[in-house]
């Protein structure tokens, strides 16, 4: 870990002095069009916002420089803050289909800390009554109603199997992360068939001793089969234009590899840092729109969008670590669904040392088991962290009264996760694992 964060203090200061000497400029054709075009942008700011930072992500200096014929190769990644005290913060994205309300809201209790940031989507093909019961739920809850840390999504989308509509949803849902005013950390997208292994202090306290640009997806360049059934056949999602849900369809003509950028493909379940994030949705340099209209086209887009955007971006690709942080057990060949996960796997789960697991039913008696041996939740509540400073005598909920936010009680699970940390940290796994 200590060579980890000696290389990242030295890469940034390197990047940093590198990026000082570099001037951003923009292309201007008369002294008249460009003193024009500064009028009518600082007026526009003036409309919008008082603050030019949220609507740019770059100082607005870079708009006002040296006149020069190429701006994108000048425009760069948010720099990453000032090393804190204080523990990271994440942004959830938990989608969840028609019917799946109350595995969601479970879920959101086992994920839950008052720090983090919780954005909940319901497909747009649940009905207005499970939509009308859940929002009831989060509004009613009495932790989620102090911190206001949680947001439902009030247009919804429809999300088709196989399709790019979840691609679509993920980076609505991490576009109003940016908007929110509240800074964080790292953006996790989870589902409701999801469910943790660790509580959020044992995780915030293993990523708080991490460089926070690291991008945590699975993935790899060898597709192998993928290249016959997913990249050549060319698809059409009606969720994109249709409102009521349909299947994918094929037409009959098939395309080639791209040759502008190299496919990846991986799992679709990650834990992407902010400045990627940021990356994703303002895409300077036009990469991540034209990935995106590739991927709209694409069999199992999720599995392959943000993958293939990472390791084609120079700042990124050496920030990835090869791991989902899931535990999933899938048939070997893979089929399309991993398997539903029982008590039968509850050792080989804890073992795994993963934060995260998939797929569950949402009654299933191994997450009570979860809950009962690994977090420590009672029935109804959240999970109970360092912020939590009540009584637990007789079933009482800890997390009643609310105490320092800031302030991490890790358990056993910390311990594991750290585990799995300084193994795919390590020599063998980090470096040589990059986007290959």
């Amino acid at each position: 870990m200590k060579k980890l964060k000696h290389y990242y203090h030295h890469h940034q200061q390197h990047q940093q002095h590198h990026q000082q000497q570099r001037k951003y400029i923009v292309p201007v054709i008369t002294i008249a069009s460009f003193i024009s075009l500064i009028s009518l942008l600082l007026f526009a700011l003036r409309l919008t916002s008082p603050d030019a930072t949220l609507i740019f992500p770059f100082p607005l200096s870079a708009v006002i420089s040296v006149p020069s014929p190429f701006v994108e190769s000048k425009l760069h990644a948010l720099p990453l803050p000032p090393p804190s005290p204080l523990p990271p913060v994440l942004a959830y994205l938990i989608s969840a289909s028609a019917g799946d309300a109350p595995a969601l809201l479970r879920a959101l209790s086992a994920l839950y800390h008052p720090r983090n940031r919780y954005i909940i989507h319901l497909d747009r093909h649940s009905s207005p009554e499970e939509r009308h019961l859940l929002a009831a739920h989060i509004e009613r809850h009495p932790t989620f109603r102090h911190f206001r840390n949680v947001r439902l999504i009030s247009k919804a989308n429809l999300i088709t199997y196989r399709g790019p509509t979840m691609v679509a949803n993920t980076l609505h849902a991490a576009a109003i992360a940016l908007s929110d005013s509240h800074y964080w950390d790292w953006f996790i997208n989870l589902s409701a068939s999801d469910y943790p292994l660790v509580t959020q202090d044992d995780l915030l306290h293993a990523l708080s001793q991490l460089p926070r640009d690291l991008n945590f997806i699975d993935h790899t360049s060898d597709i192998g089969w993928k290249d016959h059934q997913r990249a050549r056949p060319i698809i059409i999602d009606p969720g994109l234009y249709m409102t009521k849900k349909q299947d994918v369809f094929w037409i009959t003509q098939r395309r080639s590899k791209p040759t502008a950028f190299k496919l990846f493909t991986g799992s679709a379940w990650m834990v992407l840092s902010r400045s990627f994030i940021d990356y994703c949705i303002w895409g300077w340099d036009n990469l991540p729109r034209t990935a995106l209209m590739y991927y709209t086209n694409f069999v199992s887009s999720p599995e392959g969008y943000f993958h293939t955007v990472i390791c084609n971006a120079q700042e990124f690709k050496n920030t990835t670590v090869n791991s989902d942080l899931h535990f999933i057990s899938w048939d070997n060949p893979p089929r399309q669904h991993p398997h539903y996960l029982s008590t039968d796997y509850m050792k080989r789960m804890v073992d795994s040392n993963a934060p995260f697991a998939r797929k569950f039913h949402g009654d299933d008696p191994v997450l009570d088991k979860i809950d009962a041996e690994l977090l420590s939740r009672g029935p109804g509540m959240v999970v109970p962290g360092g912020w939590c400073t009540g009584s637990r005598e007789n079933g009482s909920d800890p997390c009643s009264v609310v105490g320092d936010t800031t302030v991490l009680k890790p358990g056993p699970g910390s311990k594991r996760l750290q585990t799995l940390i300084s193994s795919m940290m390590s020599d063998e796994n980090f470096r040589t694992k990059q986007c290959a």
